[in-house]
């Protein structure tokens, strides 16, 4: 609870220390500097940066003086394994939006309108999505599955067993994920459903192996190329550039309409495809596919005068 009300302040003052950069004329600034379209970019990527800055300090913070953990109690022990996850899920990210993308062309539910160009500031545009989705990947991961999953699976775990525990804080923190995404544009009870859903498989590749490599990797680029490689809206959104524009014209129930395939039948098959691959590279990987004893018995409490390590 402490955390999430910290979490809620930074939030705020992530978004007002952006806002108040225009009345201090930053935006006249750099509109001058590099035009209209890369001053928005360069503003809205600085605001989400931060408030993912403040949300991800915040959480590290409160974890750190309040539950005494350390940074790899969170997800990030930052070895070679970790890094060979955080590839496997990038890559899983870009393969399972791909697959969307091929299913829907085939069955002729979307149409190419049109390729992103250069010279209308597309270039601009798409690094400041990476930036974005990226922050996004890092700071939702680092809440909901390193800090929340972990403290609910942990309190939960002397009254429902190991198992039981894990699918408890898995349950609680993707029910979480699915109400933050209710309030977007074009959110209905079944893409908040969906959205739950996804928030399954995202906690997956963490409490198989302990980490958040897997997560945020899938989650970074499950959202770069929904909507800036393929075009289409990420959880309600249009994010204003895309390397392919598309017209979507398929019946929602299978394309998710106009918040996106993650509340389709197409994203959700997509997303149980995830999580069975998530499984196998887990196994091929480790030799091994059960929980991860770290999510519920972390390696933490950190002594006053303890060094970080």
């Amino acid at each position: 609870m402490v955390c999430l009300v910290v979490v809620g302040a930074a939030l705020g003052v992530g978004v007002s220390l952006v806002a108040g950069l225009g009345p201090f004329g930053v935006r006249a600034w750099l509109t001058a500097w590099v035009g209209d379209t890369a001053a928005t970019t360069l503003l809205t990527v600085a605001g989400i940066a931060a408030s993912g800055a403040l949300v991800s300090a915040a959480a590290l913070l409160t974890g750190r003086y309040v539950d005494r953990r350390r940074l790899r109690d969170f997800g990030f022990r930052l070895d070679h394994g970790w890094w060979l996850d955080w590839g496997f899920g990038l890559a899983l990210g870009a393969g399972l939006m791909t697959l969307v993308f091929a299913v829907e062309l085939a069955a002729g539910w979307v149409r190419v309108t049109g390729i992103g160009r250069p010279r209308d500031g597309f270039f601009v545009r798409f690094v400041g999505l990476v930036v974005v989705f990226a922050a996004v990947g890092v700071y939702e991961e680092l809440l909901l599955r390193g800090y929340i999953l972990t403290n609910a699976a942990e309190g939960l775990v002397g009254r429902l067993g190991e198992r039981g525990a894990v699918a408890a804080a898995t349950g609680f923190s993707s029910l979480l994920f699915g109400v933050a995404h209710g309030s977007n544009p074009n959110a209905t009870l079944v893409s908040t459903l969906a959205i739950v859903l996804a928030g399954g498989m995202l906690a997956a590749g963490y409490v198989l192996t302990g980490e958040l490599a897997i997560p945020i990797g899938l989650h970074t680029t499950w959202n770069l190329f929904q909507g800036g490689v393929y075009g289409f809206p990420v959880s309600g959104l249009g994010v204003g550039a895309s390397v392919v524009a598309v017209e979507q014209r398929g019946p929602r129930l299978f394309t998710g309409g106009d918040f996106g395939p993650e509340a389709g039948l197409v994203g959700l098959g997509a997303m149980g495809v995830g999580t069975l691959a998530i499984a196998g590279w887990v196994r091929w990987r480790t030799g091994d596919c059960s929980l991860a004893p770290s999510v519920t018995t972390p390696g933490l409490r950190v002594k006053e005068g303890d060094s970080e390590g």
